[in-house]
């Protein structure tokens, strides 16, 4: 009995060890594996069928193994014929890496080691068994970039792949695309009523490829066709490339229209402080296109003292630069410019300095050298509506952000005691005061509020271009042009302003350029100015003149 259960116990131990050994067998292909060792004795002109045969294996490592040899990165240790993927490395070596496994190898010099031959027509075959592959990926994503390698570079083995797979397809944009591809190979190879029949079917799609293959088709008819079926072709074709121009344009004047919005509402947060300082002190505040730069530095600044938020950095740096700026404005406004109110010449003059002064202060603590600030992963990418037209992120998100601050200082002034004195003071300065308002705090507090708002247009500028000492020079002419053009002191009319004067902007560039643009835009405000010279919503008031 003893012996039996030693027996057992022994059995045991031996079925655990099995067990345990087990999880490491499915990635090792014996095939793949023998196939792989044929790489480095095959000749260049045996090499296609064996690649098909490595692309029929179903092992996790067959499509990087593809891949490195289309890269050239694919190599054998002459020593023992080892086939590894080959990385130059440092002083003349290459990291070697097994194309199985993880295992690594010694680094070695390159005539130690002999790259797996290849030429274009291989390469091109083994971009399309790439895509074969990923064409059967779970990954939607992976299989939509497969569709479009196709549509890129054609072949029949794709085709064919294509055409067993889209009955069974369950994605809708996968399957879309899948058609598309399929109908414009009927396009190219089928007869007449099979063209037009593609040509209807697509004369409303979008994609690139598609506008470029109704053009090449039309470009290979006659110029003066005879028969019947050539003429109604080439009617259908050119009726087709119409059709995609025509919404191809729709969406152009779309994107322009986003473009005009996002720059707008740089515009707007630039220019909105500079209204309501403008509206209620009479200053001519030279030194705004700082307050800016500081708002951007801050944002820098963030980054570097906190390296591991940066996708929370933005929204730390907002009210950081709020701060920074609005402390600066009132800094200015109580040393300065309270011993200068009546005298708009001597102001201009002494903001006109104070920017040169903070412009050399950032010089000297961060250099004059652009600095870069990281964009958030959340800000990254963009919103695919179409093949043409996406929507980026990041100008989204400024949009609606300027959208929001505009919103909420238009409540402050509303629904604020301090907007209530803001406005009393800007409408009649003298009858506040004697209604025992504090003229001096009010203008203060204005000016801080105004600057804190710049602070948070540099946060915004921060992702749309480098950081630099001369950063806010670029928008301080731009923001009086929106302040007067809207009227002075009206919030509505600088938000109509902004996004007037952003979205014109974007429709001359393409036209005329940016340098001419800008000079159109500039000519047509002062002749609009010599009409209204009040601007667009002119202020109301006893004290308005």
């Amino acid at each position: 009995m003893l012996r039996f259960f030693s027996v057992l116990f022994s059995c045991l131990l031996c079925w655990q060890a099995l067990a345990e050994t087990a999880p490491s067998t499915p990635n090792t292909d014996p095939s793949l594996a023998k196939l792989v060792k044929q790489l480095p004795k095959t000749k260049l002109q045996k090499m296609a069928p064996l690649v098909e045969k490595i692309s029929q294996t179903n092992h996790p490592k067959t499509r990087d193994l593809l891949q490195y040899l289309m890269d050239g990165e694919l190599y054998y240790i002459k020593s023992g014929r080892a086939v590894v993927r080959a990385q130059a490395g440092d002083n003349g070596q290459y990291l070697l890496t097994d194309v199985l496994g993880e295992k690594t190898y010694e680094p070695l010099a390159k005539s130690k080691i002999s790259k797996v031959k290849t030429n274009n027509r291989l390469r091109g075959t083994i971009r399309s068994l790439i895509a074969q592959i990923e064409l059967t990926s779970p990954d939607k994503v992976v299989r939509l970039e497969a569709v479009k390698q196709l549509l890129d570079n054609p072949n029949d083995e794709g085709f064919a792949s294509i055409e067993t797979l889209v009955s069974t397809e369950q994605d809708k944009d996968v399957l879309n695309l899948m058609r598309i591809t399929l109908q414009l190979r009927q396009l190219e190879i089928g007869d007449h009523s099979q063209k037009m029949a593609a040509i209807e079917s697509l004369k409303d799609s979008l994609e690139p490829e598609v506008k470029n293959t109704f053009v090449s088709q039309l470009n290979a008819l006659p110029e003066k066709p005879q028969d019947a079926d050539t003429k109604a072709l080439k009617a259908r074709l050119q009726k087709a490339i119409q059709n995609v121009q025509d919404k191809r344009d729709v969406y152009a004047v779309v994107e322009n229209i986003f473009f005009g919005l996002s720059l707008g509402s740089v515009l707007l947060l630039a220019a909105i402080g500079l209204a309501i300082t403008f509206g209620v002190m009479g200053v001519i505040n030279m030194a705004h296109g700082e307050m800016i730069m500081l708002g951007a530095y801050t944002t820098y600044v963030v980054q570097l003292v906190f390296p591991h938020l940066i996708e929370y950095s933005l929204l730390i740096a907002v009210p950081a630069a709020f701060l920074v700026s609005g402390t600066v404005g009132i800094i200015i406004e109580r040393c300065v410019i309270r011993f200068l109110k009546g005298r708009p010449l001597e102001t201009l003059l002494a903001t006109f300095g104070i920017s040169l002064i903070l412009q050399q202060l950032v010089r000297t603590v961060f250099s004059p050298l652009n600095r870069q600030v990281a964009a958030p992963e959340w800000m990254s990418g963009s919103w695919q509506i179409n093949p043409i037209f996406s929507l980026t992120f990041n100008r989204l998100y400024i949009i609606l952000f300027s959208l929001m601050v505009f919103f909420a200082l238009l409540m402050i002034l509303k629904k604020s005691s301090l907007g209530l004195h803001v406005r009393a003071v800007s409408q009649n300065r003298d009858m506040a005061r004697a209604l025992s308002i504090k003229s001096d705090w009010v203008d203060a507090i204005t000016f801080g509020l105004g600057s804190g708002i710049a602070g948070v247009a540099g946060v915004v500028l921060s992702q749309l271009t480098n950081v630099g000492p001369n950063l806010g020079q670029a928008y301080i002419i731009d923001s009086f042009l929106v302040v007067v053009f809207g009227g002075v002191g009206n919030l509505w009319g600088t938000l109509v302003a902004a996004m007037s004067l952003g979205s014109i902007n974007k429709f001359l560039e393409p036209i005329t350029g940016s340098v001419l643009a800008n000079i159109i835009v500039l000519v047509g405000l002062v002749l609009f100015i010599q009409k209204r010279p009040k601007g667009l919503f002119p202020q109301k008031g006893r004290a308005a003149d």
